[in-house]
């Protein structure tokens, strides 16, 4: 350890800057249509799900430290089978639903600068163009787009301090969200899940605890604080924009809710400055996204779980996974509704976290305890899921939703089923306490799980 570098403070800011991205500015809109004057207390409950399971994710980080993060734990937890297999295929794609929200707000934001007759159209071309120039920004040259990412994340954070704190000294029609305001505790629920994936960006913290100069006092300040502190800019932000416009005027039009609400308390330059915040926070989001992503597939291809050819170096980054991403991004974000973008990839996240919620209760004697709050995250993610399902089910012209997600799981299983058959690679863990590194063998070749030191 004595060559980490990441302090508590650093550790911190990835957790914020990875959450307080993109989605704030896509979703908000969607969760007031969704849950009228419940909003600020649906981000509240989608935050506690939150809170539980970066409890979990703290001890595996904790006893599991690697860049490996999610991949690592469910390997771990659940061995190298198919069903390991598949939750890892199903990680990678609602991270393309992720990218797919990021990439449609900055559409929605950036065609607010264009006549409104052209809106619909701009907003296509400004989604497709930042995927595009963001993909072969990170092509060329990674290293420094990702030096970028403290700058962005930093104007972001200024931005919406001045969004909060200037909507907050403006007369605020509190009235709106009084209780006969907000719907019913199911739809309340539901409304929050939707909105689940703004919460997802704790889990880079995972990837960057091999890393961290003091991961004992580093980690449960960076989780639980990091999530703490997320639930109260998101509740800020959202009560602001309830606060100073109608349920009426958001509805009419959603995709921009935060520049709306600066428009009316600040005037045509505050609808300006949001839009810029906007702007840059979803291509900050973007970009790290994108070179989380090459790395994402190419930690998962060194399990054997992936082509090995996603595996290879280009300029120094595994990239070959990153161009996947940015063309399944293109194809979702131009021709999916953003609902469904968003209910997809927080249906799949919160599988996900199930999953790593399991995971710590089975670990539960090696990474130290704390198994009752991991188990009360396994209850939530599946409470919460299924309210988001059945909710989506029994509203009119959105069922097609839960078929998706369904195919996207049956997608992930098939993919990881004919692969293995295909191929024959057998499996083994990426990292296991900083002991062993990827390897995959040919068949018959006997694979040796670093724990036990016997062949599995």
């Amino acid at each position: 350890m004595s060559e980490s570098k990441i302090g508590t403070f650093s550790a911190l800011s990835i957790g914020i800057g990875g959450m307080v991205g993109g989605g704030i500015f896509a979703v908000t809109g969607l969760t007031v249509e969704l849950t009228k004057g419940a909003a600020p207390i649906a981000f509240v409950v989608a935050g506690i799900v939150a809170f539980l399971t970066a409890f979990s994710y703290w001890r595996l980080s904790l006893r599991y430290p690697s860049e490996g993060g999610t991949v690592e734990f469910l390997n771990i937890a659940f061995g190298t089978g198919v069903t390991t297999g598949a939750l890892n295929i199903l990680l990678c794609l609602s991270y393309v639903i992720l990218l797919a929200v990021y990439a449609y707000a900055f559409g929605a934001y950036g065609a607010h600068f264009f006549p409104k007759e052209d809106y619909e159209f701009w907003k296509h071309i400004l989604l497709s163009a930042v995927i595009v120039i963001l993909a072969v920004i990170n092509w060329f040259g990674a290293n420094i787009a990702i030096k970028s990412e403290n700058l962005f994340n930093a104007l972001k954070l200024i931005l919406l301090a001045i969004f909060v704190v200037i909507g907050l000294m403006t007369p605020v029609e509190w009235s709106r969200m009084a209780p006969d305001t907000w719907v019913g505790p199911v739809t309340l629920v539901a409304g929050a899940m939707v909105i689940f994936l703004n919460y997802e960006g704790f889990e880079l913290i995972a990837n960057a605890s091999n890393s961290m100069r003091n991961p004992k006092r580093s980690l449960p300040i960076a989780y639980l604080g990091g999530v703490a502190a997320t639930i109260v800019i998101y509740v800020l932000i959202t009560a602001v924009c309830v606060g100073h416009l109608e349920f009426s005027t958001i509805a009419a039009e959603p995709d921009a809710t935060l520049s709306l609400a600066a428009n009316a308390f600040m005037g045509p330059w505050g609808g300006i400055m949001i839009a810029i915040a906007a702007m840059l926070a979803t291509s900050s989001a973007i970009n790290a996204t994108f070179y989380g992503s090459g790395r994402l597939t190419f930690l998962i291809a060194k399990t054997g779980e992936l082509p090995s050819e996603l595996e290879r170096d280009f300029h120094g980054q595994p990239l070959e996974g990153m161009l996947i991403f940015a063309v399944f991004t293109l194809i979702v974000g131009n021709f999916v509704p953003l609902e469904a973008i968003a209910t997809m990839g927080s249906a799949g996240f919160l599988l996900i976290f199930l999953a790593v919620n399991v995971a710590n209760c089975k670990q539960r004697r090696e990474t130290g305890g704390g198994w009752v709050f991991s188990l009360l995250g396994v209850l939530a993610c599946g409470i919460a899921l299924i309210a988001l399902m059945g909710q989506t089910l029994m509203t009119a012209g959105q069922s097609w939703q839960v078929f998706v997600l369904v195919g996207m799981v049956v997608l992930s299983y098939l993919i990881e089923i004919i692969y293995r058959a295909a191929t024959g690679r057998s499996i083994l863990l990426y990292h296991l306490r900083g002991q062993n590194h990827a390897a995959t063998k040919n068949p018959g070749d006997s694979v040796q799980n670093s724990e036990s030191g016997t062949p599995s």
